[in-house]
């Protein structure tokens, strides 16, 4: 008999599905220019070869050019974000993992960091460049000590902890040393995350990215359910355990570096949003990792509404907004999963 997680598994999706969509059109509409659903939903199909909008130029670009790709990234993050939490959890047996315990995000800050203020690759590498290689840096950096140290899930995490604090030390250091006062807020309001230089290039690049790691994650669903046995039992359920690790570590890690770059170091997104959903939908990774999908979608969506509309017409760097919502989400998360042992 199917268990009440499998029978509302499906209801979920489609609702979620719903509710993205709903998220994405509303999402559009919110900010100081008076939009409508039908009017961002005319201007969409205009683009896409309907009829023309009817709208101003202004109108159509706010549309078309600011929210439109900003809400879909945020889409794109959020989704992917949560996925890779989901499969850090289970592959390192840690429920405090999350996507940067592999030191990604401080190897991507140092990259940014050496780009815009010390002017690494001569002009010739841009800001998501930079990160993007400083993130492959860091998960090098961490294959590698792990390796050395014997490859278990414990040195795996401990690796990406002393990576996580070298990188952040070394990003300290230069905007300290080398930096001005207006590179240094620039830079802050990266490193805590931001949304607002969004463009359709990164929207294709990370929604190219997100659907091959979800491919490769959603393959190994069955072998993320052994793994939560220990490496010993689901080496014994014929799992090939140092493989199979490596190649999730890789997809996930390159997802991140990916998203790192393009929208800075959103925190909490990866953490929070798992534990959520696998006390509504239970552990089968068949089921979790849609759910947090579509679940981290609408939570990042709707957590950069807030940080672009809330103090209009300043702007709130959105990992900011997602720490503040995710740090009492998670107390409570950790409660409730406290009650049911």
């Amino acid at each position: 008999m199917p268990s009440p997680s499998q029978i509302l598994s499906p209801v979920a999706g489609a609702a979620g599905v719903l509710l993205l969509c709903a998220s994405i059109a509303l999402a559009l509409t919110l900010g100081p220019a008076d939009i409508r659903v039908a009017d961002a939903w005319s201007v969409v199909a205009s683009h896409l070869g309907g009829s023309p909008s009817g709208l101003s130029a202004i109108r159509d670009g706010i549309v078309w050019d600011l929210r439109l790709p900003r809400t879909l990234l945020a889409t794109v993050c959020g989704a992917g974000l949560a996925v890779c939490g989901a499969v850090m959890q289970s592959l390192l047996r840690n429920p405090l993992a999350d996507p940067f315990v592999l030191g990604v995000s401080s190897g991507a800050s140092t990259g940014a960091v050496a780009v815009v203020v010390l002017g690494a690759g001569g002009g010739l590498v841009s800001l998501t460049g930079g990160a993007f290689l400083g993130a492959l840096c860091s998960f090098a950096l961490v294959l590698l000590l792990s390796h050395t140290l014997g490859g278990s899930t414990d040195k795996v995490v401990l690796a990406g902890v002393a990576a996580m604090q070298m990188f952040s030390a070394l990003t300290s250091f230069v905007v300290m040393t080398a930096a001005d006062a207006e590179t240094s807020r620039g830079v802050l309001f990266w490193l805590l995350g931001s949304l607002s230089g969004a463009g359709w290039s990164d929207v294709g690049w990370c929604a190219a990215v997100l659907a091959v790691a979800l491919l490769v994650c959603g393959g190994h669903a069955r072998t993320l359910d052994a793994f939560a046995f220990g490496e010993e039992a689901a080496a014994t359920l014929g799992v090939a355990v140092g493989r199979t690790r490596l190649v999730l570590l890789t997809a996930t890690a390159l997802l991140t570096a990916v998203l790192v770059s393009s929208a800075g170091a959103i925190g909490f997104v990866g953490l929070v949003l798992p534990h959520a959903v696998r006390a509504l939908a239970g552990p089968g990774h068949a089921r979790l990792l849609p759910l947090t999908a579509l679940a981290g979608a609408i939570f990042l969506v709707w957590a950069d509404t807030l940080a672009r509309t809330v103090l209009d017409p300043q702007e709130v760097p959105v990992g900011v907004v997602t720490s503040l919502i995710g740090v009492p989400a998670f107390v409570l998360v950790l409660y409730r999963t406290r009650s049911t042992r």
